[in-house]
């Protein structure tokens, strides 16, 4: 009998603990919820708008496109970029270079508008990072890891990025949309003609070229540059009345306020895009049958743009 007692209080006792212990984490909870709430003021929103200095509207006779550009990886190559469209000196010229799945590629091929500012520059093709190791103040967002062409690949403010932690180094990738200076064999020649990669990613590219930045808006008009004979291998179109021609393009700022467009891109931070990387990596849905192997193609999970009427 006294075993039996014994067993007894030692069970009341065990699940006294037992119910003390819950009572004590479930006293917690309300101290994470509180932590999460205070957080929650600091939640990182979907999607942001980008600054208006670092936005060129370009009006092409097949529609407006419109692009974000990135000082913070090519500031040198971005401020003539900037110089030339403030000066208007793309206007009226023409995307005379094209090559389906590869670069339409624009400006003076007549090299007839010599400007102050067509000056030839340094190459920017990467950057050195903070390789502390402290992620919270890391603006990288990894998506891959062992990626076929850079060690790691993943979003950097707003644009899709390659990073090598070996060398600490990291650039901007040649996802389609992405627009570049072109330049001779030589690396440091790249002066006004620019490029914008359709079709597939030239990701052979990747830190060859000076990145001006991206497309965020009107890719159905890039895709409908004229493109040249496939008869033609080096995708030149002789034929002047048969480019697409740049009509204008100008800086945000400097586009009335009437005529601009509200447009946004998604926040690489966001719940909604680790939701969506997450997704891509199982592919959880009945549709697939072979659901991959869980890596991802960083050009393919680009962030989304959306246009706020």
């Amino acid at each position: 009998m006294r075993r039996y007692t014994f067993t007894a209080i030692t069970l009341s006792i065990f699940t006294l603990f037992v119910s003390l212990f819950a009572a004590s984490s479930q006293m917690k909870s309300p101290a994470a919820g509180l932590a999460n709430t205070e957080n929650s003021t600091h939640v990182v929103p979907q999607w942001r708008t980008p600054e208006l200095t670092n936005l060129v509207y370009m009006q092409l006779d097949s529609g407006l496109i419109i692009m974000q550009l990135a000082p913070f990886m090519s500031p040198i190559n971005v401020g003539q970029f900037k110089s030339l469209i403030k000066d208007g000196f793309y206007d009226g010229l023409d995307f005379y270079r094209v090559i389906d799945g590869f670069v339409a590629q624009g400006g003076d091929v007549t090299q007839s508008r010599l400007h102050e500012h067509a000056k030839q520059l340094p190459a920017e093709l990467t950057r050195v990072y903070n390789g502390s190791g402290d992620s919270s103040n890391d603006p990288f967002v990894l998506v891959q890891s062992g990626e076929f062409m850079a060690p790691q690949t993943g979003f950097l403010n707003g644009f899709a990025a390659g990073r090598d932690p070996s060398t600490l180094q990291e650039w901007l990738l040649h996802c389609p949309g992405v627009v570049a200076f072109g330049r001779n064999n030589e690396l440091n020649t790249a002066s006004s003609e620019f490029y914008i990669a359709i079709g597939q990613a030239p990701r052979h590219l990747d830190r060859n070229m000076s990145v001006l930045g991206k497309v965020i808006y009107g890719m159905h008009h890039v895709q409908r540059i004229k493109r040249a004979s496939v008869n033609v291998p080096s995708g030149v179109i002789e034929d002047p009345t048969k480019r697409t021609k740049i009509v204008w393009a100008r800086l945000a700022n400097d586009v009335p306020v009437q005529q601009r467009v509200n447009v946004q891109v998604q926040n690489e931070h966001s719940d909604a895009v680790a939701t969506r990387l997450a997704r891509g990596r199982t592919l959880e849905n009945e549709f697939f049958h072979f659901r991959g192997n869980g890596n991802l193609d960083v050009c393919y999970y680009n962030l989304k743009t959306r246009i706020v009427e």
